[in-house]
């Protein structure tokens, strides 16, 4: 991370709404399967709310103020995806509200998207389960595709 950006990401996280304290409870600490997620970090010109590196994974909360910015979060998604990143976006009611819910999607694509079951969930593949109904945002193209 660029020092110019550190104050930046400081402010970020000293101003996070309700639901990004929801989440970043949840994620901190390799507490989520295992996986490193890093918040407020920059990504680009961007600062996103949420990243793991390890899956190239974005995870966006969206409020009220969200509503008119519909062109920004697209050429946002856009610049993360052109730069490999795969993009979860949802709203801030979402979280606050039905956080297992968004805990399972979140869980859904990583095991899906790495094609193989994160360790903590392999027993439950093993068992015959199968997770469906996972959402993907916005991903990259395979390698090679428009």
């Amino acid at each position: 991370m660029e020092r110019k950006s550190t104050p930046v990401s400081r402010r970020l996280r000293a101003n996070m709404s309700n639901a990004e304290k929801m989440v970043w409870l949840q994620l901190k600490d390799r507490r989520f399967y295992g996986l490193k997620f890093r918040r407020q970090f920059p990504v680009g010109p961007y600062f996103v709310d949420f990243v793991c590196w390890q899956r190239k994974l974005v995870i966006e909360l969206d409020g009220g103020q969200h509503m008119g910015q519909a062109s920004y979060d697209t050429r946002r998604s856009h610049f993360l995806v052109s730069r490999g990143f795969s993009v979860l976006r949802f709203w801030n009611d979402e979280v606050l509200n039905h956080w297992d819910g968004v805990a399972e999607i979140i869980m859904q694509y990583l095991t899906v998207d790495e094609g193989s079951p994160l360790p903590q969930e392999r027993e439950k593949a093993d068992q015959g389960e199968q997770n469906t109904g996972w959402r993907r945002i916005m991903v990259p193209s395979p390698k090679g595709e428009g």
